[in-house]
């Protein structure tokens, strides 16, 4: 066995150990771990900081995008939000042990479904030191254990916030295991994370498309996938204009560089002309380019044809391709055909197209009147997201402390036996 194989195998190894312990903590020993671990956060961020100073100035020198740029690069602002992500969790209710439904059977036993921890859970992402404190804090508050595996470019974040949060729940109580950052960029230790089947229970890839494909293709352990975010905003032609103007701008130039940021804008064809060339103005202000079908094209010229390629693309980025549709029904063909089941909005006043555009469109969040970008677990109340499934088993979209556990069963009996 290789020096590395060996230390990836003895922190899954550590990961099991400590996870036993974890599913039974108390909810208020949880909670306090949490709270601790916020305020050290707000009390570290100078050295945080410092450290990631070493990581944005090491990915500009490789060249990374502005978009992975703007994903590894913390601020004081980014770090109290990161911290507030775990005071939020802190404040949710503890799923673990939840009875979620019992009921009696004609034989007297008293049949129940109980929530439990997953177990361990292996985190993959790339350039997002964020991540690093959202999966702790969800894991921690699910009971499970993690071993955390961030990308080569933001090692020294990962291991500045990792050294933190785990010193912080050691000290309050928490098994030393249960909190864990893979301290090597070495990318084999992904490929002997994904070998620990004996130890580690779920797989939660975060990044592009490329590294999910990789992580699923490689993995002996179940993988939770979230290959692209190609999301859609429909214009209805009984939209309020207004709206639409803010929702679209908002959903592609707030953070391009996002999964729930809009890619395809598709707009029915008898508004088109009265909202595309404003629209357009307001997307050039902003920077964005814009590539599109013949019809968008044929009322603003100024936009690039856009490819069949375009209608597939997750940029990541100020690019927007745009298309007119022949009403609800090609809108949602268009989606049905070419997005990855992530987010999709519309925007209308009109209650039968928006109810028929959430029965028919069966992406992980349907969205009637607002901007595609409120597709987050801390927006959606969750304190915050490990991750965007969008895959149905065992979660579909954000994932938040419920679909960090599973249930099983308890049976109350008074001596029943099985005659037949």
């Amino acid at each position: 066995m290789s020096d590395l194989r060996g230390e990836v195998t003895e922190i899954a190894r550590r990961a099991r150990q400590a996870s036993r312990p974890l599913a039974r903590m108390n909810t208020e020993v949880k909670n306090a771990a949490l709270k601790a671990m916020a305020e050290a956060l707000e009390r570290s961020d100078k050295e945080i900081l410092a450290e990631n100073a070493k990581d944005v100035s090491a990915g500009k020198s490789k060249g990374l995008s502005a978009a992975l740029v703007d994903r590894l690069t913390l601020n004081p602002e980014r770090i109290q939000a990161m911290a507030q992500g775990l005071l939020e969790v802190a404040a949710l209710p503890d799923p673990v042990g939840e009875v979620t439904s019992m009921w009696p059977r004609p034989n007297g036993l008293l049949i129940g479904r109980v929530r439990i921890p997953l177990g361990v859970i292996g985190i993959i992402y790339e350039a997002r030191p964020n991540v690093t404190v959202d999966a702790a804090g969800l894991c921690l508050k699910s009971g499970n254990a993690v071993i955390l595996r961030g990308g080569s470019e933001a090692i020294a974040s990962n291991l500045a916030l990792g050294k933190i949060l785990s010193e912080v729940a050691t000290a309050n109580g928490l098994p030393p295991a249960a909190i864990q950052v893979i301290p090597t960029i070495d990318r084999e230790a992904v490929d002997h994370l994904l070998d620990q089947e004996e130890f580690i229970d779920l797989i939660i890839p975060r990044g592009g498309e490329e590294l999910i494909r990789r992580v699923v293709a490689r993995s002996k352990i179940p993988v939770i996938k979230h290959y692209k975010g190609v999301c859609h905003v429909f214009v209805d032609a009984d939209a309020d204009l207004e709206k639409a103007y803010r929702i679209c701008l908002n959903a592609k130039a707030q953070r391009p560089g996002v999964c729930n940021a809009m890619e395809t804008l598709l707009v029915d064809a008898p508004i088109a002309a009265g909202f595309l060339p404003e629209m357009s103005r307001r997307f050039r202000e902003a920077r964005v380019e814009l590539r599109g079908c013949e019809r968008a094209r044929a009322l603003v010229p100024e936009m690039k044809p856009a490819t069949e390629a375009d209608w597939y693309a997750e940029y990541l980025d100020l690019i927007l391709a745009v298309r007119v549709v022949d009403g609800i029904a090609a809108a949602i063909a268009h989606i049905q055909k070419y997005g990855s089941d992530h987010t999709e909005a519309i925007v209308t006043e009109n209650y039968s197209r928006a109810r028929q555009f959430v029965q028919e469109v069966n992406s992980s969040s349907v969205m009637v009147n607002a901007s595609t970008r409120f597709s987050d677990g801390f927006q959606y109340g969750l304190g915050a997201e490990i991750g965007i499934s969008t895959t149905r088993l065992h979660a579909y979209g954000p994932m938040g402390l419920v679909e960090l556990t599973t249930t099983k069963f308890v049976v109350y009996g008074n001596g029943q036996v099985r005659e037949k």
